[in-house]
């Protein structure tokens, strides 16, 4: 059984996928990403004494920029009324870690999962951008989808 590519007509063209007969639901992604870094770093960043300001607000902020300006940054991604962005940081101690976990919504004819990933990817680089004179050897990992709601495809659930 040969599956269809949805992004390429029968000449081999690339295009966009044509959401208008689908209808608006309410939908829901939910992705994570991890920053690893040395235990100072994390340190740093806990206790807000990072030369470039709060961390995590700046990247809490630029996760949720990333999801409302992802149609600009992937190529044949549909614009979409985001209708909730939010990023929230779990820290790792432990591991010298954080855990990033974007939460994107809206109600329209096609999924937010790409709009969450991007946030969570943005959110890491810009934590990562905020304390590289202290660590240039953190490294951004397991961006990825947790969970989506709504649409044809219904849930899922990593």
């Amino acid at each position: 059984m040969s599956e269809e590519f949805t992004h390429i007509d029968a000449s081999g063209n690339v295009r966009m996928v044509d959401v208008s007969d689908k209808k608006n639901t309410n939908r829901k992604a939910l992705a994570t990403g991890v920053i690893k870094m040395k235990p100072d770093t994390l340190e740093k960043i806990i206790g807000g004494s990072v030369k470039k300001g709060n961390v995590l607000e700046a990247a809490r902020i630029a996760g949720i920029m990333a999801a409302k300006k992802t149609r600009d940054l992937i190529p044949l991604c549909h614009p979409i009324n985001v209708t909730y962005a939010g990023i929230d940081f779990v820290p790792d101690m432990a591991g010298s870690a954080i855990e990033i976990i974007a939460e994107v919504r809206t109600f329209g004819k096609t999924g937010v999962e790409i709009e969450a990933m991007t946030a969570a990817a943005i959110a890491a680089l810009t934590i990562y951008d905020m304390c590289k004179s202290y660590d240039r050897g953190m490294v951004v990992s397991d961006i990825r989808l947790m969970e989506k709601l709504g649409g044809k495809s219904g849930h899922f659930k990593a």
